[in-house]
């Protein structure tokens, strides 16, 4: 029951952050960078891996560097991302996003429905912390996301698996449902507060809305699972994307899977 309630909880949040904020329009290639810290060259390897992958897998990793996420949580961000653009297949849920804020120097990879079974919570974290926080600390961006894509292509695969954790003396962690619907609670309530003015120049996210009964209706409808199909609010895209024969992402939704990180 309580694992219902903060999963309810979890997408009340996201609806109301998606009405908040815009969104970078919706990419045709599977590697986006809008900090151009990757080459031609490396934006263009990375591509072709992942569209080979998607092709013969069907499930789609995508790479998205912007400069800021602002005051949003990029955990957070990321899951509306995968929302908003539909990475993975829309009866599968099989996308899985890779996103780094170069200026804030922070990092998450997020998972949709289909893949959570394979690209666990715990094994995102390990991605982050042996390939994508060593090389980014060394500036070596294009390292990072070329062995991170390779170890999650593997775990969709069955051949890479997160390291047993050691197991802790005592119960566990985990608090009473009441004290984290209270945190719930302030944590929306600072949402709504520090919507008064628009994002710092250079990023990506743009101004913020504001919050009426009407936007929780409408969060509540966002519940229903799946993201949303045509993504016209954002701008419309072709097919066939930069040179690696992307075709488009599939309209897939994330349930909010994952692990974030900082390097």
């Amino acid at each position: 029951m309580l694992k219902k309630i903060l999963f309810l909880l979890h997408f009340v949040l996201l609806g109301l952050m998606a009405f908040a904020q815009q969104f970078p329009p919706k990419s045709t290639t599977l590697v986006t960078d809008y900090t151009n810290t990757l080459s031609a060259d490396e934006k263009q390897q990375l591509e072709n891996k992942l569209v080979a992958f998607n092709d013969s897998t069907s499930t789609q990793v995508a790479v998205v560097l912007i400069k800021s996420v602002g005051d949003y949580d990029i955990s957070q961000y990321g899951a509306l991302l995968i929302r908003e653009w539909g990475i993975g297949q829309k009866d599968k849920n099989n996308g899985v996003l890779i996103l780094a804020a170069i200026d804030d120097r922070k990092v998450t990879i997020q998972t949709g429905y289909g893949v959570e079974g394979s690209v666990t919570d715990a094994l995102t974290q390990q991605i982050i912390q042996k390939d994508i926080k060593p090389n980014f600390k060394a500036g070596n961006y294009f390292a990072g996301l070329d062995q991170a894509t390779d170890d999650i292509i593997k775990a969709t695969k069955g051949e890479f698996k997160a390291e047993p954790k050691a197991k802790r003396n005592g119960k566990g962690g985990g608090g009473s449902p009441g004290i984290i619907i209270v945190i719930i609670i302030v944590v929306l309530i600072l949402i709504f507060k520090g919507r008064g003015g628009g994002g710092g120049g250079g990023q990506i996210i743009g101004g913020r809305g504001s919050a009426s009964p009407f936007w929780w209706f409408l969060a509540g409808n966002m519940l229903g699972g799946g993201g949303r199909s045509s993504g016209s609010d954002w701008g419309g895209f072709s097919g066939g994307g930069g040179g690696g024969g992307f075709g488009g992402f599939g309209g897939g939704s994330s349930g909010g899977g994952g692990s974030s990180g900082s390097w």
